[in-house]
């Protein structure tokens, strides 16, 4: 009865921990940050079709996966109404070429922050 008793309250502390843990909101943000010593082809030309209503325009870009720049083509953005979409970059810094992702600002200075509700959300894009 001892071992039964031990055993039940170990699965409602258990239990009460995992009700704490869900309760508590999240306050984490991750970001990546891709440097590395090739400099990425130019970039190569492109047709940007017609304007489309509600959408924007991403040109495409080059990507560092695997140890090899791979180009991505231009595609459709649906517009975010009071956001502006910067497209992604290779940036020179400190020797080395550092990539920037495509993001959305509400705030029209460039840097994701706090301003800009889900700045870094791809699903909304």
């Amino acid at each position: 009865m001892n071992r039964l008793a031990r055993i039940a309250m170990a699965g409602g502390i258990a239990a009460l921990l995992s009700l704490g843990a869900a309760a508590m909101p999240a306050a984490a943000h991750t970001s990546v940050s891709i440097s590395i010593g090739a400099a990425p082809p130019p970039p190569r030309v492109e047709v940007v079709p017609p304007p489309r209503a509600g959408y924007v325009w991403a040109p495409g870009h080059w990507e560092w996966r695997g140890n090899h720049h791979v180009w991505i083509g231009g595609n459709w953005l649906r517009a975010r109404p009071g956001y502006v979409y910067h497209a992604p970059e290779w940036r020179r810094a400190q020797g080395r070429w550092v990539y920037a992702a495509g993001r959305w600002d509400r705030d029209r200075d460039g840097i994701p922050n706090r301003y800009d509700r889900h700045p870094d959300n791809r699903r909304r894009g």
